[in-house]
């Protein structure tokens, strides 16, 4: 069962999936009738493929080839920083059905859209820059995790790191580009099972095999693994993930496209529920490694992020090899175009219509198209520049989160928040977050916690200031009695 290289037949397996995700995304091209089917899908999710699109966008190249390199390289920091998230996902699963109702109510279609209606057209057009780049910026933790699993695969006919980043930012292009969120949607639901069946059981059960049982790989565990431990730079990590939930794009997106409240609180749920899973499996693969790879992860590969990928050639037998590692690739895709697409939506519908409102729907389709091309390149820069997946969407996430999480929660539920409040504290948030960076995080401590107090403290103070003179229209989840 033991190898180290991909046979012929793995290699075509592998290029046999990628291609067919690209016909998938052609193929769904014909259901985009209007900006409704390309952002929302037409409202039309259900509870079941609702839970496989969430999983299938949570999990991606960071959260699972990342997260296992982190539990490689660090142990239980890989746990710690995750659990944050899981939390923040069920709370926002809770609040996902009034995101729901008021898409449906206002035909609100994104986060910048609920900003516009409640606090202005500034207001809106400074989160959805920021959505913008934090989108871009996941689009690119995802190149970097294809572009590590390209070039293992591409060692023997040549293909580099960079090569591989542009061959996934190609395929990312072509099907997001063709058929919006329908392909994007029912191409997740194909890989969430390809999830199941790959990630959740081939690798993990192969890798205890191959260890030889439970008990040997307990008996040869290094204690320093799974030890707790926290510093500020966890710390900050846990509070970008906890308050990333909030404001989420992607998430709101899914949100939005469901087709009632149920489907919304439901589908979010489940899809967390099965995520919460992925942090145990992600954990044991990344510790199992050191008992099957050794320890030189990133002398072998150049990163930690190949640590899964590594674990799949090592120990799985030819064919099964490729299936698993298009599972990977399937995976990573998933999450990739959901993000891309949200970042496409933000450039396209929430800054280019607000200055341009008469844009008719087929112009706006076919720059939708163009950017789905051009944001991918600006993900490749930020790939080339930082060849760890983790690592890039933590920087992303990082400021965004500080910037925006909680005024998104105060735009769904807090009457007294004011359109100067809310520029105040996303403001706030963003130069504090930026600055702490700059100074090199002092006290070690992670650049979210001072910006989103910072932003804390401006949106409320500021609000309560201006409530009286400048009220902001509270939008109504349900039609008044």
């Amino acid at each position: 069962m033991d190898h180290t290289q991909l046979s012929v037949i793995d290699l075509f397996i592998i290029g046999a999936y990628l291609v067919s995700m690209v016909a998938v995304g052609v193929y769904f091209m014909k259901r985009i009738k209007n900006t409704g089917d390309y952002y929302v899908a037409g409202r039309s999710l259900g509870p079941w493929v609702m839970m496989a699109t969430v999983c299938a966008t949570i999990i991606g190249g960071s959260g699972l080839m990342g997260r296992a390199g982190v539990a490689y390289s660090s142990g239980t920091k890989a746990v710690i920083t995750a659990v944050p998230y899981v939390l923040g996902m069920f709370i926002f699963s809770g609040i996902s059905g009034r995101i729901s109702d008021i898409g449906m109510r206002y035909g609100v279609t994104s986060i910048p859209d609920l900003f516009d209606r409640r606090f202005g057209r500034t207001a809106k057009l400074l989160l959805a820059a920021m959505v913008a780049f934090t989108m871009m910026g996941t689009v690119a933790s995802q190149v970097t995790a294809t572009a590590t699993i390209i070039n293992m695969l591409g060692n023997q006919v040549g293909l580099s790191y960079e090569a591989g980043a542009l061959i996934a930012c190609i395929i990312f292009m072509i099907y997001t580009a063709s058929s919006g969120l329908f392909g994007v949607v029912y191409t997740d639901v194909l890989q969430f099972y390809m999830l199941l069946i790959f990630v959740y059981f081939l690798i993990p059960g192969a890798t205890l095999f191959h260890i030889g049982g439970f008990s040997t790989f307990a008996a040869n565990l290094d204690p320093a693994l799974v030890k707790p431990y926290i510093n500020g730079s966890i710390v900050g990590d846990i509070l970008t993930y906890l308050v990333f939930t909030m404001a989420g794009a992607e998430m709101w997106q899914r949100a939005l496209a469901a087709k009632d409240r149920t489907a919304a609180k439901k589908g979010m749920f489940l899809g967390t529920a099965v995520y919460a899973v992925t942090i145990a499996l992600m954990f044991f693969m990344g510790i199992a490694a050191h008992q099957v790879i050794g320890g030189d992860v990133l002398a072998q590969y150049g990163s930690t992020d190949a640590v899964v990928p590594a674990l799949a050639i090592r120990v799985l037998p030819i064919g099964l090899t490729g299936l698993a590692l298009a599972g990977l690739l399937s995976v990573i895709m998933s999450t990739a175009d959901s993000y891309l697409l949200v970042s496409v939506q933000t450039c396209v519908h929430d800054i280019g219509k607000t200055f341009f409102p008469k844009m008719k729907d087929r112009t706006e389709i076919l720059l939708s198209r163009i950017f789905s091309i051009i944001l991918p390149l600006g993900a490749l820069v930020i790939a080339l520049y930082i060849k760890n997946a983790y690592n890039i969407l933590m920087f992303a996430w990082s400021f965004y989160a500080a910037a925006a999480g909680l005024p998104a929660f105060a735009a769904l539920f807090w009457r007294k928040a004011t359109k100067q409040g809310i520029i105040a504290g996303m403001a706030s948030g963003f130069v504090v977050c930026i600055g702490w960076k700059l100074m090199g995080e002092p006290l070690g401590l992670g650049s979210t916690v001072p910006g989103t107090i910072a932003c804390a403290i401006a949106l409320v103070g500021v609000s309560l200031a201006t409530y009286q003179k400048s009220p902001s229209v509270f939008l109504e989840s349900k039609k008044a009695a």
